[in-house]
C-alpha cells in the first residue's frame, strides 16, 4: 500500500487536504499517520483529497491557511471539490466519473489587519561579497540594461498596426550590429478613443517604457489626434521627472504617406544603429537587477515548487542589493496574512490593503468579484478558487524577505528590496506595469506551460512539474519539478541564480530563441460607479433589418463569387482562430508560414488569415466577445477553420466547444490545437499545418459563378466626419445595395448618423441597433450594430463578425490599419499621397457610383486594398460596457 508521500504532498504537515502529484485511480489505498483510507474518485494531478475527517463547517487548509469551508462531512480519501471546479470538469472531455455534488464552499471571512500588533520588519541582511553581470549602463538614474533594444512605441492603439508593420520592414537592419539586440514594436490597445478612464495608467506605463534601461533608443509614433498623443506623453515624462534627456528618442506624428514614413524611419535607423551599437556590455553590480515576479497558467504545484524557487532566487538578488516586484492584486486576496507577515513600514500594509479594496470596488462596478479570477485552466489544474491561487501566488515572496514598498501600476522602483505593485491578475497586463516600473528581468512561473514573453525584457520561465517541462522543453528554461522529486531547493536555486546572471548578461532565454512576444497594458474600464449590470448584460437585438428608401436605379454589376450554402462569397479562406491573447502570436507565425508556402493554392484557398486579439486570458468574458467569435466562425469567407488554444486561458478549447454546441455549430467541423497539450510551439505549428494539408487534400474546391448586387455585404464606418456630399453618396450606395438584395451594416456610434446620411435614409440621429456587437447579420438589408464605443479597430472587429465581405472606411487623409480577414477600402476627400488610399473623392464626383465601382473591382480581384499591399492590419476586440481585467 503506497504511503501518502509517494502520491501526494502536504504543503504544511498540519494541512487536512493533500495535493495529488499525479493522476490517481479511484479506490487507490493510501497510508498516512497510522491510518489507511481509499480515494473516493479518480483524482486529477494537482487536485486535492482529504487526509482526515473534516466536519461540516470546518475549514479546509493548505499551506496552513484556509481555502474553504466544508459544506458537509468529508471523509479521509474523499475528493475535495467546489462547484466552480465541478462545472469546469463537466465541460471537459473526461473518461472518468467526478463527484456529483460539491463538498465545500468558498465562504471565507475578510482579512482584518491588527495595526496595534504591527512590528516593523528589519531589511534583509545583504551579502558581503560582490557579484556582477554584464549589462548596459545608462545615465540619469535609468539603471542598467540587460538588453539594448531599439523600440518603436505606438503611443495609441490607432497606430498599433503601423508600428508592427514598420518593425517587420526594418528589423533586419539591426543585423551585423553586435551590441543591438533587436528592433521591436510596442503595439497595444489603449488611448485611441475618447476620454479613457485609464489615462494616468497609460501615460505612466508608456513613460516607463521610454525611460527603461533596456531601451537603447525609442521612436514614439502617433497620429496627433488621439485621446492620448505624443504631446501628452512628452509632457508627462517631463512633469514627472523621467530622465528623457538621457534617452535617445524622437516623437513622430504620421502626417505623410505610408512609404514616406517608412523612408523616414529607415533614415532614422541609419543614424541610430551605430549610436546604439556603441554602447557595450560591462561588469555591473547585481544591485542593478530588478526582477518582475509573475505566474500564469498556474497549477496546484505553483506554490510548492515554481514560486518558492523563484522566491529563493529573488531573495539572493535582493541580498546583493537588487529588487523584486510582486504584482497581481486580485491574486493575493486570501493571502494577506502571509504577504503582510513581514513589512518594513506600517504605511506599506495600509497601502496594500487599500489597493485590494479599491480593486474589489472597481471589479464590482462591472458586476464581477475578484473571486472569479481563476481561469478554466487554473481550475482544471487544481486551483479551485482565488484563495488557493493567492496562497500559491504569495509564495513568490520568500518567508525571510520583508515587504519594502507598495507602488502603483508602472510606478518606478527607486531602491533595492521587495516591492508590491498594484495590477490585475491578467499576466500580460501585469507584466507591462512591472516593466514600466523598471524590471529588467522577468521570472515567469507556470504550471500549464505559458509561453509568454515581453519584447525588450528577457523572460525566464519556470515550470512546476517535470512532466510538463518535458512536454514543453524547447519553450521553457527551468524545471522546478525537480524539487518535487527530491532535489534540494537550495541546489535548484543556486543553479537558477547562475542562469539568471547569464541571461542578464546576454544569454538568450528560451522565449527569445522562439522569437515571439506579446504586450498588453492594463485595459480601460468603462464603469466608474456601480452600474445596472442586469440591464447592460441582458440587452438583445432583433436581427431584423431596418427598412430604408429604395428610390434608386439599380445598376447591373457582375461579381465572380462562390455560392456556399446559399450565401455569396468572393474568397475562400483558411482561418486560425486563437482562443485567447496568449495563442495569438503562434497563430500569426503559423499563418505566415502557410501563406509563404502558398499551401492553400492547390486546394482553392485564396489565403490564410488569423485574428490576433487581446482577450480570453484574464477578466470576465463579455457577451460581445462570445457573439463576435461565433460570428467569425460562421463567416461566409471561411472554407476551413481551426481553433488554437494556449491551454490555460478562460476561453480554452473546451469552453469554445461548449459555446459552439449551444449556438448550433458542430465542433467536429473545425480543427483543434493546443500549444501546451500538443507539445509546444514547434509541435503545434506542425500539427496545424498537417491538419490544413489533410483538409485541402480531402476537399473539392468550389466553382465561381456570376452574381449581382445580392453578393454585396458591405460595412460602413468613418474615422472623421465626412463632408455632406460624401455622406449623401454613402446613403445612396446603401439604398442601391439593399434594393439589389445585398446587405449594409454601420455602427450606432458612427458620426455618419449625425449628418445627412441618416436623413437620406429616413432615420434619426440615434437609430436603434438591430445587431449586437459582433452578431451575425443573417437577413439581408440595412443593419445597425450596437457598439460600446467609437474606436476604429474595435469597430472593424465587430463589423467583420457580422459576415460582411468588404468594408468602406472614410478616413482623415491617412491610411489606418485594416482588417486581417475582411478587406477595408479607405477613402477620403483629400490625402497626403494619392497612393496611400483606395480612393480620393472630389466635390463633383458621383460618390455612390465611384465607390460601387471600387467595391466591384475589389471583390472581382481587380483591386487590392492598400492596407493589404503594405501589410498594415490590426484586430482589437471591445471589452464592452462590463469588461474588466482581473
Amino acid at each position: 500500500m503506497p504511503h501518502l508521500n509517494e502520491v501526494g504532498r502536504l504543503p504544511v504537515s498540519a494541512d487536512n487536504c493533500a495535493i495529488a502529484i499525479r493522476d490517481l485511480a479511484a479506490a487507490t489505498p493510501l497510508e498516512h499517520d497510522d491510518m489507511t483510507f481509499a480515494l473516493s474518485h479518480y483524482v486529477l494531478e494537482g487536485h486535492r483529497f482529504a487526509v482526515r475527517k473534516i466536519r461540516k463547517g470546518e475549514r479546509l487548509t493548505s499551506w496552513g491557511q484556509r481555502f474553504g469551508i466544508a459544506s458537509r462531512e468529508i471523509e479521509p480519501g474523499e475528493y475535495v471539490i467546489n462547484e466552480a471546479v465541478q462545472v469546469e470538469l463537466a465541460r471537459r472531455d473526461l473518461d472518468f466519473a467526478i463527484p456529483t455534488q460539491p463538498n465545500f464552499d468558498n465562504m471565507i471571512s475578510a482579512y482584518e489587519f491588527d495595526e496595534s500588533a504591527f512590528r516593523p520588519a528589519a531589511p534583509l541582511a545583504r551579502h558581503s561579497d560582490r557579484r556582477s553581470f554584464e549589462g548596459y549602463p545608462r545615465g540619469g538614474g535609468r539603471g542598467v540594461g540587460t538588453r539594448n533594444m531599439i523600440v518603436v512605441l505606438g503611443t495609441s492603439s490607432l497606430v498599433a498596426g503601423f508600428v508592427r508593420t514598420l518593425t517587420q520592414l526594418t528589423a533586419a537592419m539591426a543585423d551585423g550590429y553586435a551590441n543591438v539586440d533587436g528592433i521591436v514594436p510596442i503595439a497595444h490597445t489603449e488611448g485611441g478613443h475618447r476620454d479613457p478612464n485609464n489615462r494616468e495608467v497609460l501615460l505612466r506605463t508608456l513613460a516607463g517604457f521610454m525611460a527603461h534601461p533596456n531601451v537603447g533608443a525609442v521612436a514614439a509614433i502617433d497620429f496627433g489626434s488621439e485621446a492620448v498623443t505624443n504631446v501628452d506623453l512628452r509632457d508627462y515624462l517631463l512633469e514627472n521627472g523621467y530622465p528623457l534627456a538621457e534617452v535617445t528618442h524622437c516623437f513622430h506624428s504620421l502626417s505623410t504617406s505610408f512609404e514616406a514614413n517608412v523612408r523616414w524611419f529607415k533614415d532614422l535607423l541609419a543614424n541610430w544603429l551605430p549610436l546604439v551599437n556603441s554602447v557595450e556590455r560591462s561588469a555591473q553590480p547585481l544591485s542593478e537587477l530588478k526582477i518582475a515576479l509573475q505566474c500564469g497558467g498556474s497549477d496546484a504545484f505553483s506554490g510548492i515548487s515554481g514560486n518558492p524557487l523563484a522566491a529563493w532566487v529573488a531573495k539572493e538578488v535582493i541580498r546583493y542589493g537588487g529588487s523584486a516586484n510582486l504584482a497581481e492584486t486580485d491574486e493575493l486576496i486570501g493571502a494577506e496574512s502571509y504577504l503582510l507577515d513581514k513589512v518594513e513600514r506600517v504605511e506599506c500594509a495600509r497601502k496594500f490593503l487599500h489597493m485590494v479594496e479599491r480593486f474589489k470596488e472597481r471589479v464590482g462596478w462591472h458586476g464581477e468579484t475578484a473571486e472569479g479570477n481563476p481561469s478554466g485552466g487554473n481550475k482544471y489544474r487544481g486551483l479551485y478558487n482565488i484563495y488557493l491561487k493567492s496562497l500559491g501566488a504569495a509564495a513568490k515572496r520568500h518567508p525571510d524577505v520583508p515587504l519594502h514598498d507598495v507602488i502603483e501600476y508602472g510606478q518606478r522602483m527607486t531602491s533595492g528590496g521587495f516591492y508590491f505593485m498594484d495590477s490585475p491578475g491578467n499576466d500580460l497586463e501585469s507584466i507591462a506595469g512591472q516593466v514600466a516600473s523598471g524590471s529588467n528581468m522577468i521570472f515567469f512561473v507556470t504550471g500549464n506551460g505559458s509561453i509568454t514573453n515581453f519584447p525588450f525584457v528577457p523572460t525566464i520561465k519556470f515550470v512546476t512539474t517535470t512532466a510538463r517541462f518535458n512536454l514543453l522543453r524547447e519553450d521553457m528554461d527551468v524545471n522546478a519539478g525537480e524539487y518535487l522529486e527530491g532535489r534540494p531547493l537550495a541546489e535548484l536555486g543556486a543553479r537558477t541564480f547562475e542562469l539568471t546572471v547569464d541571461v542578464a548578461s546576454g544569454q538568450p532565454s528560451a522565449g527569445e530563441k522562439a522569437g515571439h512576444y506579446q504586450v498588453q497594458i492594463w485595459r480601460d474600464w468603462q464603469q466608474t460607479r456601480p452600474a445596472n449590470v442586469t440591464l447592460l448584460a441582458n440587452r438583445s437585438y432583433s436581427g431584423k433589418p431596418i427598412t430604408i428608401p429604395a428610390d434608386v436605379a439599380l445598376p447591373q454589376v457582375r461579381i465572380p463569387a462562390f455560392n456556399v450554402d446559399g450565401e455569396w462569397t468572393t474568397e475562400q479562406i483558411g482561418l486560425i482562430m486563437p482562443t485567447s491573447l496568449c495563442s495569438g502570436q503562434i497563430a500569426k507565425m503559423t499563418t505566415d508560414t502557410l501563406n509563404s508556402e502558398e499551401m492553400g493554392r492547390a486546394g482553392g484557398l485564396s489565403r490564410f488569415a488569423t485574428l490576433v486579439h487581446t482577450e480570453g486570458c484574464g477578466g470576465n468574458v463579455v457577451p460581445e466577445y462570445k457573439d463576435m467569435q461565433i460570428g467569425y466562425l460562421q463567416h461566409p469567407k471561411l472554407r476551413h477553420a481551426l481553433l488554437l488554444e494556449h491551454g490555460c486561458e478562460i476561453t480554452h478549447n473546451s469552453y469554445f466547444r461548449q459555446m459552439m454546441t449551444e449556438r448550433g455549430l458542430d465542433p467536429a467541423d473545425y480543427g483543434w490545437a493546443s500549444i501546451q497539450l500538443d507539445g509546444g510551439i514547434e509541435a503545434v505549428m506542425r500539427k496545424i499545418v498537417a491538419w490544413f494539408g489533410q483538409r485541402l487534400r480531402d476537399d473539392a474546391a468550389p466553382r465561381r459563378e456570376i452574381a449581382g448586387l445580392e453578393a454585396l455585404r458591405v460595412a460602413l464606418l468613418t474615422q472623421a466626419k465626412p463632408p455632406a456630399h460624401v455622406a449623401r453618396g454613402l446613403a445612396t450606395l446603401c439604398k442601391t445595395i439593399v434594393a439589389g438584395g445585398g446587405t449594409a451594416v454601420a455602427s450606432d456610434k458612427d458620426d455618419l448618423f449625425a449628418g445627412p446620411f441618416a436623413a437620406e435614409l429616413g432615420l434619426n440621429a440615434s437609430p436603434a441597433a438591430t445587431l449586437g456587437y459582433g452578431q451575425r447579420a443573417k437577413r439581408a438589408g440595412f443593419h445597425i450594430m450596437a457598439n460600446p464605443r467609437q474606436h476604429w479597430g474595435e469597430t472593424l472587429a465587430g463589423l467583420g463578425a457580422s459576415g460582411v465581405e468588404v468594408m468602406l472606411g472614410y478616413v482623415d487623409g491617412y491610411l489606418l490599419a485594416g482588417h486581417p480577414l475582411v478587406p477595408v477600402l479607405q477613402f477620403s476627400g483629400g490625402a497626403a499621397s494619392l497612393d496611400d488610399l483606395d480612393a480620393v473623392l472630389q466635390e463633383g464626383d458621383d460618390v455612390a457610383e465611384r465607390l460601387l465601382g471600387l467595391l466591384v473591382a475589389t471583390l472581382s480581384g481587380d483591386h487590392s486594398p492598400k492596407h493589404q499591399l503594405v501589410g498594415n492590419h490590426d484586430f482589437q476586440v471591445t471589452r464592452g460596457l462590463l469588461g474588466v481585467s482581473f
